[in-house]
């Protein structure tokens, strides 16, 4: 891989070995297998519905003389040309690497034999898709297991690969040219670099659910290092062990790096973060330029995961033309990706814009966005699986995001912890917190500020919050706040919700892993408030992006004003619910696995004190649509 990013050299470190048994890798083995038509990879999978040509480990050349490893999946009584769907992974592309539905409770919703077993960790089931038509083609990205070179995490770099991959595979007597990207999490961030390099056998790009900024929206959100997760893929892995709340973390994280295996080294972000803190030009290299796409574009997102939401709405924005359509669904992306309406909601995007089908895709409105109610514990969520209280509102379609329509109501924050409509209270007043408190990343960890508004009248919020608040901390030099929003009953309960419908997963509600995956608190926004200058290049009206290259220094006791963005959401409140806003010094989401709990590490002291009332105007911004 390239070692350095404008002239900034890029730490390394040793990857797993593909020859560990948790890589689950039976070595090279290029050559064509036929997967006849209802066959089954195991007694459980699925059958494959159409005779299947596979063929195993085919050469990727790269522009630099390193060779990417693939396999390819496509019908075989077929005569015309085909379109291919391209996946690109550093997991594993076909049936190898630790990760699989496995890793969650529940398989996250997705029995075994809804599957065919040769599909990748977050990316489309080839048994399904070759039946429509379309090569599926799984590439292992540069490092990663038998492809060569030293795995990179995100940036321009594997843009180029990606780019040099689909113009080689475009080439294929099989293909018709054109090549469509698609896949979850690692699989669609991958695909904002890629289609940003323009490669112009690239028909659309299919990214359900990824993030675009390393550093501003995850690694190092409001400059705030996040590093439980990210240590987590870099040095850890589950040896297929279901992550259950009833495992400890000795049993399950390994002191070996497992989450990538490969053959050399592995890029070494956390350790590029220790040396370079701010942003520079290796952080801005990993900030996808989405301006620059111009294929069309189907995006996912979703409420509930805590690395993917803010990449994706940010990149539906930045997209400069009209062929983009954006779908918030109401459950999780790798449910998501598998449900039959999925596949041909996608399938009708697909054929569109690689097989030149009239089917009226372009009447589809630009965004989708399904309303939750934040059910209490064990309501099921989607109203096709199970009809409940307070289903919720599903693919509410809107000509733009964010909807033209939107209002931003202003809450200001007032005494008896109240947020106030219209005005902020005269008298100015303070309230404090210990910023320093242990916290476990659960369900009111303590030292939390609740702020409440009850509504009187149905209201709906769609989109971005945004606070601006005036704090200080008598302790310390800096300040690191988290703030939530959380939606109330009418008796004052704060809700939650199961993304996955009860019936799927299999288990009551109480047996529900408290992680982000499988639960949602309420959308979150996080600022250091030493990088708290904004980049007014970058921010938008109703999203504050800031600068991270010049810290501006606090003085104990100084009163500071911050903007705060919070994630996209979207939360229908009856008559008499609430809505809260939290305020703390720690991060109140769930953690993305039970072991990884209290292991995140703020770097606050003292008190918290937030300011309101008289020249204090702290309030929050809620976008509020008519549905």
């Amino acid at each position: 891989m390239e070692n350095v990013i404008e002239n900034i050299h890029i730490i390394q470190k040793n990857i797993s070995s593909v020859n560990l048994p948790q890589a689950r890798y039976d070595g090279l083995n290029p050559g064509v297998t036929i997967l006849y038509k209802g066959s089954r990879k195991t007694e459980f999978s699925r059958p494959v519905q159409v005779d299947t040509i596979w063929e195993r480990d085919i050469i990727v050349p790269l522009r630099d003389g390193i060779q990417l490893r693939a396999d390819v999946f496509r019908p075989q009584n077929v005569t015309k040309e085909l379109p291919i769907l391209l996946v690109w992974t550093p997991y594993g592309k076909s049936g190898t690497g630790m990760f699989s539905m496995d890793l969650i409770q529940g398989r996250d919703g997705i029995p075994v034999e809804m599957l065919s077993g040769y599909e990748c960790f977050e990316g489309p089931d080839p048994a399904e898709w070759n039946s429509h038509e379309y090569a599926v083609v799984r590439v292992n990205a540069r490092g990663c297991f038998n492809s060569q070179g030293d795995h990179q995490w995100h940036g321009r770099a594997e843009g180029r690969d990606g780019y040099d991959t689909v113009e080689f595979l475009a080439q294929s007597e099989w293909s018709n040219g054109r090549v469509a990207l698609i896949g979850n999490s690692w699989l669609a961030t991958s695909q904002w670099f890629i289609a940003a390099e323009r490669p112009p056998h690239l028909a659309c790009i299919l990214p359900l659910e990824g993030l675009s900024d390393v550093y501003r929206e995850t690694l190092c959100r409001g400059g705030v290092p996040y590093l439980p997760f990210w240590r987590f893929l870099r040095d850890n892995g589950l040896y297929g062990i279901k992550l259950h709340a009833s495992l400890t973390f000795d049993q399950v994280l390994i002191d070996s790096s497992l989450t990538f295996a490969g053959e050399n080294l592995q890029e070494d972000v956390i350790s590029m973060l220790e040396k370079y803190p701010l942003m520079n030009d290796y952080w801005e290299d990993k900030r996808a330029k989405a301006h620059l796409i111009e294929v069309p574009a189907y995006v996912l997102t979703s409420m509930s995961t805590g690395l993917h939401t803010i990449g994706s709405t940010r990149c539906f924005e930045d997209i400069p033309h009209e062929n983009k359509w954006l779908r918030l669904n109401p459950t999780q992306e790798w449910h998501d990706l598998y449900q039959p309406e999925t596949t041909s909601d996608l399938k009708m995007f697909l054929d569109y814009f690689t097989k030149d089908i009239k089917n009226n895709w372009e009447q589809t409105r630009k965004a989708r966005i399904s309303v939750w109610s934040l059910l209490i514990l064990g309501i099921s969520v989607i109203p096709y699986k199970r009809l409940t209280v307070q289903s919720p509102l599903v693919n509410i379609p809107f000509t733009s995001w964010p909807p033209a329509d939107t209002v931003y109501e202003p809450y200001y924050l007032g005494a008896e912890s109240l947020l106030h409509p219209a005005s902020a209270p005269v008298a100015s007043e303070s309230i404090s917190y210990q910023s320093d408190a242990p916290a476990m990343q659960v369900e009111n960890d303590g030292e939390e500020l609740i702020f409440r508004h009850t509504f009187t009248q149905t209201a709906t919020l769609v989109g971005a919050s945004k606070a601006v608040l005036f704090m200080s901390c008598p302790d310390h030099d800096d300040l690191d706040i988290f703030l939530q929003l959380r939606k109330l009953d009418r008796d004052g309960k704060m809700l939650q919700n199961i993304n996955i419908p009860l019936n799927d997963l299999g288990v009551t509600a109480d047996e529900v892993d408290d992680i982000n995956t499988l639960k949602f608190l309420g959308p979150t926004g996080i600022l250091r408030a030493s990088h708290r200058a904004l980049d007014t290049e970058l921010s938008k009206p109703h999203w504050p992006v800031h600068d991270h290259t010049n810290p501006r220094p606090i003085t104990p006791g100084q009163v500071v004003r911050v903007e705060i963005g919070i994630c996209a959401a979207a939360i229908k409140f009856e008559v008499g619910e609430a809505i809260a806003l939290k305020v703390s010094g720690h991060h109140m989401m769930l953690a993305e696995f039970v072991p990884l709990r209290g292991l995140f590490k703020n770097g606050n002291k003292g008190r918290h004190f937030v300011h309101f009332g008289g020249d204090f105007d702290s309030h929050i911004l809620i976008p509020t649509v008519s549905v």
